[in-house]
């Protein structure tokens, strides 16, 4: 019996990026060990029997809070932004659960086992967007030379979702915490708190980002432990690009000690030309080697 799953979450449209990320996972031979379990939003029949020999479990995301209709009409995939708060309920036979977003792909096995461990004892195993090289956190609209508006990212989604002033401040400047790859432990107090919040930053915010903020006030507000890992383990391309270490032919972060990436995410897309490498595999970015030579890469996962 396999006591911990990667779970994931795709519709039609993302199913590509899906399959990848299941390849990425199944070329080590320690996923042996570790269960697949997928939400489906919205795959066809044909895409569900494509990879059912791959994974342990598909299963129909739900709107598990309820939210208005209007929002959320002909977008199943926005389930994710709820149901990845109740993978218990979905996958109940597991100890410990490992999210990744589907348009991110393991680079490096030893990232898995690290999130694994990290939810030991209840903590919440995440990482946060903020290391070498990120030159700006927050952004602010100055008011004459000396008053600042606020405009980071957790503040304002915090203030539109009604979330009051005392406890938005405290998220303000806190580091931006991405919910794209995390993990927990079956009997974690985490997802109770996190499903308390996200329960209120559904009712007047929008549906898009209100996990993320919910897990950011579990963290910054009501103190949930947390084991932080390196920026690496979740990258972040649309952030900061990578490097490519030619010699051992993968991706690696682009200051010293160059570090390999665990786990590439391509959150908010890498844009050429109007289009998104997420929904076109063939779009390719200058980037630099550790050589110092500029190349194009893709990148997507390639098995």
């Amino acid at each position: 019996m396999k006591k911990n799953v990667i779970v994931s979450l795709a519709d039609a449209n993302y199913f590509p990026l899906l399959e990848e990320l299941i390849d990425s996972i199944k070329r080590f031979k320690q996923s042996e060990n570790i269960a697949i379990c997928i939400l489906d939003a919205g795959l066809t029949e044909d895409q569900k029997e494509k990879i059912s020999k791959k994974i342990d479990e598909i299963k129909v995301a739900e709107w598990d809070i309820e939210v208005p209709g209007y929002k959320v009409k002909d977008k199943e995939w926005l389930k994710s932004q709820v149901s990845r708060a109740f993978l218990p309920k979905y996958f109940p036979n597991y100890e410990k659960y490992l999210w990744i977003d589907c348009d991110a792909w393991v680079n490096d096995w030893e990232c898995i086992e690290l999130y694994f461990k990290a939810c030991d004892n209840g903590k919440l195993g995440i990482t946060q967007t903020i290391g070498p090289g990120y030159k700006i956190t927050s952004k602010v609209n100055w008011l004459f030379g000396k008053l600042a508006v606020i405009k980071s990212q957790n503040f304002k989604h915090a203030i539109k979702s009604k979330i009051p002033y005392e406890k938005a401040r405290k998220l303000a400047f806190a580091p931006h915490i991405n919910i794209g790859v995390f993990s927990l432990e079956k009997n974690s107090v985490g997802w109770e708190i996190w499903q308390k919040n996200l329960e209120q930053t559904l009712k007047a915010g929008n549906i898009f980002g209100s996990e993320g903020l919910a897990i950011n006030m579990a963290v910054y507000i009501d103190n949930l432990e947390t084991e932080f890992l390196p920026l690496n383990f979740n990258w972040i391309t649309s952030n900061l690009l990578p490097k490519f270490d030619e010699s051992k032919n993968t991706f690696v972060e682009p200051y010293l000690p160059n570090y390999k990436i665990g786990i590439m995410h391509l959150a908010a897309g890498i844009w050429k030309k109007g289009k998104d490498m997420r929904v076109d595999k063939n779009i390719e970015i200058e980037i630099e080697s550790l050589s110092g030579k500029k190349i194009l890469k893709s990148l997507r996962y390639k098995n």
